[in-house]
């Protein structure tokens, strides 16, 4: 594949008198590097930090760097899982625009569909997009995103009614536990990357309701550990 055009993505949650000092330098680098245009798109959660990142950043004499500015007004709410399913890269920056929306429940909609359209792509890609959802969203979201009630989450999400249905039949070839066990492993190297000896074992000692634990966990969980219920 050959880059034409090469696009640095910085997301911007609030104004930062160093970044227009920073953002030149990113795009003179990666230019170089690539040999290409380079374009800088700054992606925030409000629109007053928009119109600050719209700025036109004085370089001395005439040159002049304006950064492309997308703000939460020029991205579409995402909320329906099969939408996001057909394209993960909008339902993420959705996430990512209107993740701390002071309407927390659509925040939490969007974040959802934005995670379950990521789990369905290559695990780098995944990983990378469970982050940049996580972190785009508002404190009342990530914990209302933790109080969300699993049942209802089951039934209503493709995401949940597919894994479940996995492990269901996992379970029969393989026992309940077992079943369970390994499902639990495969989200969290998904989601962490490649598992210690030490956390497979105790995998293998958890029980069936730590292993839901953990599972229910995963959905907000910023590190191994906090998945695992580790302090």
């Amino acid at each position: 594949m050959v880059c034409v055009h090469g696009i640095i993505v910085e997301v911007q949650l609030s104004p930062d008198e160093r970044k227009p000092f920073m953002w030149p330098t990113y795009v003179a680098n990666l230019r170089a590097r690539l040999e290409r245009p380079v374009s800088l798109l700054v992606v925030t959660g409000d629109e007053a930090t928009a119109r600050w990142a719209a700025r036109p950043i004085d370089l001395s004499g005439a040159n002049r760097f304006t950064p492309l500015v997308l703000g939460p007004s020029g991205v579409p709410e995402v909320t329906d899982d099969s939408r996001a399913r057909q394209d993960p890269e909008l339902a993420v920056l959705s996430a990512m625009a209107h993740g701390r929306s002071a309407d927390t429940g659509k925040a939490v909609r969007i974040a959802v569909a934005a995670q379950q359209a990521s789990l369905g792509l290559d695990e780098d890609r995944s990983r990378l997009y469970f982050d940049l959802v996580l972190a785009s969203l508002s404190e009342a979201a990530r914990q209302e995103l933790r109080n969300m009630d699993p049942a209802k989450y089951e039934y209503q999400s493709e995401f949940a009614r597919r894994y479940v249905a996995q492990g269901r039949v996992e379970g029969k070839a393989e026992g309940q536990f077992e079943g369970r066990a390994a499902l639990v492993v495969r989200q969290l190297t998904l989601r962490f990357g490649p598992l210690g000896n030490d956390v497979q074992a105790r995998i293998s000692a958890a029980s069936i309701e730590d292993l839901d634990a953990i599972g229910e966990r995963l959905l907000t969980a910023q590190s191994l550990r906090e998945a695992l219920g580790l302090r």
